[in-house]
């Protein structure tokens, strides 16, 4: 349920990483090819994307499918930005549709976007959206779990969690209350790229772009990552990223560091056995 994608590099129309691929979002929309759970995209999609010199990204959002927006077309033809994060939605059951509902969610410079389900909800989690403060709760954009997970997320950003603390506690808080629950997060500010992989796919591709710099130096210029639920072509340098992981990049550099599972620390725990 739910496909997303984030990119960094050089500017380019927003068109050419999300409709020209074979397969990429756009048709990923009705026709994805690994997706493990649902099969249709068509609940709602939104892109946000940042404007040079403005640290603030601008976001579209409709609560229809991708491929029924006339408007998007022209849009994705003429908007460039080096720095994207777009979706689209298969909503779950229980979860609130509409416009507000469709990632990507956003706060200040943020862009989050959320790829799963919380098992259980709304009573799994009910006892984590106390501890957060009332303002947030009545501030959600939607009643849907991936709105409460971003709640949760900005709430950890803005006291001052790194953006990989910020996900990585949130997933683990949200598995140990909602065990099974599908975690896959994405997050950028811009400049990085903050991703989880938790019980469904995420790949990711790094290409080099530009000239390599005038002192002899083999190496390019810059960069492009893309962090994606699927990939949007057969290029052989897709990476798939191990499931419980979470993914840290830049525009050079990807970092990936394994998520305990707190249910793994319950299964291996010792019984407690009683005496007559």
């Amino acid at each position: 349920m739910c496909r997303h994608i984030a990119c960094l590099g050089p500017e380019e129309p927003l068109g050419r990483l999300l409709v020209e691929p074979r397969h990429g979002l756009y048709r990923q929309s009705w026709a994805p090819r690994r997706q493990c759970h649902g099969t249709v995209n068509a609940d709602g999609f939104g892109v946000g994307w940042y404007a040079q010199g403005d640290p603030v990204p601008a976001r579209y959002r409709r609560a229809g499918p991708i491929w029924a927006d006339a408007s998007f077309a022209d849009l994705a033809r003429v908007v460039r930005s080096g720095a994207v994060l777009a979706a689209v939605r298969d909503a779950t059951e229980g979860n609130a549709a509409g416009e507000a509902a469709a990632a990507p969610f956003g706060a200040g410079r943020w862009l989050f976007s959320h790829n799963g389900a919380v098992s259980g909800w709304p009573r799994s989690v009910a006892a984590l959206a106390r501890t957060l403060p009332p303002a947030e709760l009545l501030s959600l954009e939607a009643r849907c779990d991936s709105a409460l997970l971003w709640a949760m997320v900005l709430n950890r950003l803005r006291s001052g969690d790194e953006p990989g603390q910020a996900l990585a506690d949130t997933v683990l808080e949200v598995a140990a209350a909602a065990p099974g629950s599908r975690l896959n997060l994405l997050l950028t500010g811009g400049e990085t790229i903050t991703a989880t992989a938790w019980g469904d796919t995420l790949w990711y591709l790094t290409e080099p772009v530009g000239l390599p710099q005038e002192t002899g130096s083999a190496r390019p210029a810059g960069a492009r990552i893309v962090v994606a639920s699927e990939p949007y072509d057969d290029d052989p340098r897709w990476q798939e990223v191990p499931d419980r992981t979470l993914l840290s990049a830049t525009r050079t550099d990807v970092l990936l560091t394994p998520l305990k599972d707190p249910c793994d620390d319950l299964e291996s725990a010792p019984s407690e056995e009683t005496g007559t």
